[in-house]
Formats: structure tokens, sequence, C-alpha cells
């Protein structure tokens, strides 16, 4: 869910600040390069391009060496261009020569990876190797149920129950009741588990509580809450927040202790049993979504209520100067997980749109763009849809404070039609899986071996 809290560009500010900061002071004028006559950086600055992102642990880029001549220069251009790069692309912090990508790595001891291209009507030497199966991949289906094979890890957005009001996910426009977004993205996540494994699939649940998956606690990140506020500027900030509102409650070592906890470690967490444990062809990442509502303890509802799918992609130049960034996003694109991705959540969208009768929800901020011809699918960089080393399906349906949203979503879930409002309606979580479900099916009896 996007924050409905933030009334400032000053969280957006700290979050650049707290992982690259001074880099956009060392940033280098571009210049026309020799080779290709495209733009790239005239000089790689390898000290503004040594940083990490909160939390972020210094890459191996020899992991990269797989991916030498295993795609040409221009479905590297194409891709980097369609949905890696913002819509309005800076140069970006590699150069792309006529027969290899040169990339700075930030490490001292090994300044630089150069990858081959393939050579165009060359077949690749290395097999790209990845943990995850494309649906033309899967074994033929033959009479078996129609997503037989499939491994998805289902991955309930935030964490709900008492954590719901420091993740500030919780609503409430009345008394003794209140609506929590972690809670009814686990709700959602249960049903749709037990729907995709009676068609077949292997299915699991990265989150199974209103637990954090993550064995850390904010408690554990205040040294680190500190330096982000002090690389920010605030050298002596609050140690809390209490009787603080606004932005006032931002630059206090709590607050960022806390979104260290549930928005980074927590992700973190949670990527590792994703790729370790689990090893899915697909996440699907489930989220209900909200518009602002002012104060939380008076909110207000709002008119909107809309849908739309997040694929990796639309990176910053200044998420790109951190090198755990960068690498992670050269892995996805080299892999060439957004040709699997983005016709899959084409697949799901469409679907949705249909069950839930949503519009589609429309970016007005560079941090995203759209991936495909699919109105409702947006390219975005997420902490989640990076790290989760498969494709990544991230649903946002809904605005919860949306009135009519508000009180299906209060009921939960049902069957059939209830009265709301005066009028016979459906269970909101029931038309998200059965988006969802028909998505997938459509998506895998269309592309998979039959």
């Amino acid at each position: 869910m996007l924050s409905p809290f933030l009334s400032s560009g000053l969280l957006l500010a700290l979050a650049i600040l707290s992982s690259s900061a001074n880099l956009c002071a060392q940033a280098v004028a571009p210049n026309p390069s020799p080779i290709t006559g495209t733009v790239t950086p005239s000089i790689i600055d390898s000290a503004a391009l040594s940083r990490l992102s909160a939390l972020g642990k210094e890459p191996d880029w020899k992991k990269l060496e797989v991916y030498a001549e295993t795609m040409t220069k221009t479905e590297f251009e194409e891709a980097w261009r369609n949905v890696y790069s913002e819509a309005n692309a800076m140069p970006p912090p590699f150069q792309i020569r006529d027969t290899a990508i040169s990339i700075p790595t930030g490490q001292a001891a090994a300044p630089a990876v150069t990858l081959p291209f393939l050579a165009m009507g060359e077949k690749p030497k290395n097999t790209n190797k990845t943990s995850w199966r494309r649906a033309r991949d899967l074994p033929v289906l033959g009479k078996r149920p129609p997503l037989s094979d499939l491994v998805i890890a289902i991955d309930p957005g935030h964490i709900g129950g008492a954590y719901a009001t420091m993740e500030e996910r919780m609503l409430s426009f009345k008394a003794g009741e209140s609506i929590r977004e972690g809670d009814l993205s686990l709700l959602t996540a249960k049903i749709l588990k037990e729907r995709l494994m009676s068609l077949g699939a292997v299915a699991t649940l990265v989150r199974e509580t209103n637990e954090p998956v993550t064995q850390k606690r904010p408690i554990d990140f205040q040294k680190e809450a500190l330096a982000v506020l002090t690389d920010a500027g605030f050298p002596a900030p609050s140690p809390t927040y209490t009787g603080l509102t606004g932005d006032a409650k931002l630059l206090t070592v709590q607050w960022q202790s806390e979104k260290l906890f549930y928005r980074v470690s927590e992700i973190h967490a949670r990527a590792e049993r994703v790729n370790q444990q689990i090893k899915p062809d697909v996440v699907l990442c489930l989220h209900f979504n909200a518009e602002a509502w002012g104060d939380a303890t008076v909110p207000q509802f709002s008119p909107k209520n809309h849908l739309h799918i997040l694929v990796n992609g639309c990176y910053a130049p200044v998420e790109l100067q951190q090198q755990d960034v960068r690498f992670e996003m050269l892995q996805r694109l080299l892999s060439r997980t957004h040709e699997e991705e983005i016709p899959l959540a084409s697949a799901i969208a469409m679907t949705m749109s249909q069950t839930t009768g949503l519009p589609a929800y429309i970016y007005t901020t560079p941090n995203a763009r759209h991936a495909g011809e699919n109105p409702y699918v947006y390219a975005r960089n997420l902490l989640a849809n990076r790290l989760y080393g498969c494709p990544v399906v991230y649903l946002e349906p809904f605005v919860m404070n949306h009135e009519e949203t508000y009180h299906r979503l209060l009921r939960e879930h049902y069957l059939g039609r209830t009265l709301i409002g005066g009028k016979l309606t459906s269970s909101a979580i029931e038309d998200y899986i059965n988006g969802i479900v028909k998505g997938l099916l459509a998506y895998y009896q269309t592309n998979r071996p039959l």
C-alpha cells in the first residue's frame, strides 16, 4: 500500500540521503561515447558508486559472469530503455559499447567487470541458470490439473496484528471496528493458497502468521537510524516521537528504527526464505492500496478506487549508484526476468480488471512507468520485487479508505453477495482471488507445453 500519511517530500529525501549521501554532488557530466555515440559517464568515480542501500550487502560481482554472451547489445538496450530505466533516463552508471557492457563495481579490489554481448546471429555459449522456470520450460501438462508443477510463493504484504499501527496500515472509521492491511493480505493469501493447490500448484506462504519473518526488532536498528538522520543533516534527532506528529515524527530515531525493521529487515528476511527455501517459479505479493486519509485518528474517505500491478524496473540514477542495487538490477535484466514477469502480470491484470471492475491507477510521479501495453501494469523498483530472485507480480487492488471498499473489507471474505450500503455486493477478497486465479490459468494454459 502507498503510505497515506506523507504530506511532504521529506521521507523521499531521507530515503535518498540515508542510502546515497553525497552521491549527487559527485555525479559526473555525461559525454558521448567514442565507440557507439551513446551518452555514457565520462568518468567512473568509484567512491560515488561504492555505497550500499539500507541494510544492503556488498555483492559478488563475479556472479554476473554467467551472463557473458547470453544477450545481444540490442536486447540489452531495449530492456534498459523500456523497463529498467526511468522514462526520461539519465545516463546509466555503466558503459554500453558495441561488443560489451562495462560495469563499475564500486569495489577497490576489482573496480569493474566487463560482460561481452552475444553477437547477432550467434547462439548463447552459456545457458542462463535460474532457480525458476518459464512457462515454456514446465513439464508437459497432459491430463493433470492446469497448474501442475508450478511452484508459487504467496507473500502477504506487511505484518498486521500488533504491528499494524507501527506500519501505518490500520484504518478505523468507527470505534470498535478496523481493518489492517497485513491481516487482510494474510487472509487473502490463505484462501488463494488453497485455490491454487486445488489446481495442482505447489503453493507456499512466505508469511504464515501476523508475526515478522525477521528475527530483528526496531531496537536493533537504533545505530543505523541515527546514521540515516545524521547523513540527512539532522545530527541531534529526538530519540522518540512521543507527542510528535507529521514530519517531526519522521525525524526521530524511533521512527527510522521502526522503518528499517518492517520495511527493510523484514523484506530481506522474506527474500532469504523465497530464494533459499521456497525457490518458486513466481512470487505473488498481495497488498491493498489506499489514498491519503489525513489524520489517522480522524481519517477521511476517498472517492477514488483503483487497481494496478507492479513489476520490477524504473530505477532512478541515485538508486543505481548504490552497488547492491546496481548489481541486483543487472542480475534481473540479464536473466531476462522481465520477459516472463511482464506478460504474466499483464494476464493477471486483465482478469483482475474484470473481476474487480476497478479502473487503472495512474502514476503522476517519476518512480514508476508503464511496462508493456497493459494500462494496469507499471514498472517500479521496490525492495521485494528486486530481491526476490524470480518473476514477481506485485498486486495493489482496491482503495481501503474508499467507503464501499472499507465496508466490504470489514466483512472480510464471504461467498455470494451480501447487502452493503443498500445493494447486494460481492466480497472484495473473493474478487481479488478470482482475478489472480483466472489470470494464472489464462497465462499458463496459453504458454506452457500441453
